[in-house]
């Protein structure tokens, strides 16, 4: 595919389906199965998965994850039987763009082209255990990957310096690493040529975190649905009642009044904030504690007059919400696809948040001009 042209900017891959193929990736590591790994590093037109999208083969032909919607799958296990047999890294293009489908023989009609990284378990493990130590650790972490041979090797870049890795070039090094810098700050993955040298910089930040504000009856649900997207899920109510592990098996419990939040949890980028006490008073408390804050989401249960009555009742009390906050309050927290009960809102809450997170307006498909994933030059 080709270097050149503007840089083509991506969201951030699916966190649960990363921590399914990470985990398997180690499992498989310590069993020493014979396995590969094959990473999206190019896509072209309209194609079924984005750059960073993975899937584990095993020698056996069983895999995790998927790279496509199922129509490579048979190519693809041909590939990683070579990688196996030469213990090599492989970068393959399969092009759908072609309208002869005596030609390609997938006949699906996608209409797009998706360049595959296919390396063998060692360098899958490699990859893992650098991605899993930074995500322990909550510190976000960029992939360099080399998109020519013979070594397709990989640079492990945090924002305090590089990780582990290098690359065939040390004179690239420099330039990778503030091209790994500035993908973390944008949370996206790109394509880019410098020296003419071709390299896909994936971004891997720590998981996305959920805050639910309050612990009522209908917060049961954003916190299943939460941790099945891979949110990190934190519950907090000064009702220590509430909180309990039976309710909210996969979360942090914090047991804190509204008004010490910013001192309990850190709202940093990651952490997206749903507000749903249920008590007016409680809510302001809420909303006052993450003002100011980096959080990039702010969604508030209730009418909008609601909302439009808290943010006044800020203004009164000296704690006037900035333009920066008001533009990441979202009030009535949720798509508008009708919901009704806690389980529905809960999606609708749920879908609104990852259209923030991957800049999506959340409108009909059906309606989007191009491919699926909006492009940002």
């Amino acid at each position: 595919m080709s270097g050149g042209g503007p840089e083509i900017l991506y969201p951030l891959t699916d966190m649960s389906d990363l921590e399914t193929i990470l985990q398997t990736a180690l499992d498989w590591g310590r069993a020493k199965k014979r396995f590969a790994m094959a990473t999206v590093v190019g896509v072209r037109g309209s194609t079924y998965r984005q750059l960073g999208a993975r899937q584990l083969v095993a020698e056996d032909g069983y895999s995790v994850g998927t790279v496509s919607g199922g129509c490579l799958d048979q190519d693809l296990h041909r590939v990683v039987e070579e990688v196996l047999a030469s213990g090599a890294p492989r970068l393959v293009e399969f092009d759908l763009t072609a309208d002869d489908e005596a030609i390609w023989g997938w006949g699906i009609g996608c209409n797009g082209a998706t360049e595959l990284l296919v390396v063998p378990a060692a360098d899958a493990r490699e990859w893992a255990e650098q991605v899993a130590s930074s995500r322990t650790h909550g510190r976000p972490l960029a992939v360099v990957h080399e998109l020519f041979g013979p070594r397709f090797a990989k640079l492990y870049v945090r924002t305090d310096g590089v990780q582990g890795g290098s690359l065939s070039d040390s004179s690239l090094e420099p330039q990778a690493v503030s091209m790994a810098r500035e993908a973390i700050a944008e949370g996206s993955s790109h394509v880019s040529a410098p020296q003419g040298r071709r390299m896909m910089v994936e971004a891997l930040g720590a998981p996305s975190r959920l805050l639910i504000c309050g612990a009522g009856h209908d917060a049961d649900p954003v916190a299943h649905y939460a941790a099945e997207l891979g949110f990190e899920v934190v519950v907090s109510d000064e009702r220590e009642g509430l909180l309990t592990p039976e309710r909210f098996p996969s979360a942090h419990l914090v047991p804190a009044h509204a008004s010490r939040l910013g001192s309990e949890i850190s709202l940093d980028r990651r952490t997206y904030v749903v507000v749903m006490s249920h008590n007016y008073l409680r809510d302001l408390d809420y909303l006052r504690s993450v003002l100011g804050s980096d959080v990039p989401y702010i969604g508030a249960l209730g009418p909008g007059a609601r909302l439009e009555r808290l943010i006044g009742d800020l203004e009164e009390s000296g704690s006037p919400p900035s333009t920066e906050d008001l533009a990441k309050m979202y009030g009535p927290a949720g798509l508008d696809i009708g919901a009704e009960g806690p389980k529905e809102i809960a999606w609708a809450i749920m879908a609104e948040i990852l259209a923030v997170r991957r800049r999506q307006s959340g409108g009909y498909l059906r309606d989007r001009k191009g491919p699926v994933l909006s492009r940002r030059n």
